[in-house]
């Protein structure tokens, strides 16, 4: 069985929108087998934005390559570009409580993925959460000088089981057998 990791940004907190991000992965056939609300401290989103040189650089390029399309040049290196952004990503997800929760199923890291929509919440598809409940884009944010605050987390296939340690125990993920509804 598949695990992910989801989190609710402080922006999805403060828009009142978890019981409805939860409900819509319940309703997919995920279960939800972790969950708790709490104040991110700087030390745990540095550990799930981990200062690896490789993402920071992959950050950094793909910020790059948006900004080279609007015919804006950058000074900074890949790498420098990437600590900035994860600079900006820490103190966003510091500056308001979040909900974590680690969701189990089949296929369920593409499905969450799918679920929550595109990272940037002007392409995701209205119907997903991001583009629910989000009117965010890079454009803005990168006006702003701020990552894109689109709601929620959802961990890619290769970083869900790094991710779901920065924030769960093994004691707290929860085993149990999930009933068909009857309603």
């Amino acid at each position: 069985m598949e695990r992910t990791l989801v989190l609710v940004k402080p922006d999805g907190v403060q828009k009142a929108v978890i019981g409805a991000v939860i409900s819509r992965f319940e309703d997919a056939g995920y279960k939800v087998i972790a969950l708790k609300m709490l104040r991110a401290t700087r030390e745990q989103i540095s550990n799930h934005y981990a200062a690896d040189k490789e993402w920071l650089a992959s950050v950094g390029k793909k910020t790059r390559s948006s900004f080279e399309s609007k015919g804006v040049k950058m000074d900074e290196t890949d790498l420098q570009i990437g600590e900035r952004i994860r600079g900006w990503l820490i103190n966003y997800l510091t500056e308001g409580p979040i909900v974590a929760m680690v969701v189990e199923g089949d296929g369920v890291i593409a499905g969450i993925r799918k679920i929550a929509g595109a990272t940037s919440p002007d392409m995701a598809d209205p119907a997903s959460i991001r583009g629910m409940y989000s009117k965010d884009s890079y454009e803005k944010a990168d006006k702003a000088r701020r990552p894109v605050r689109n709601i929620l987390h959802a961990s890619d296939g290769e970083t869900a089981k790094r991710e779901i340690k920065v924030w769960f125990t093994e004691q707290e993920l929860h085993e149990y057998q999930r009933i068909p509804r009857t309603d």
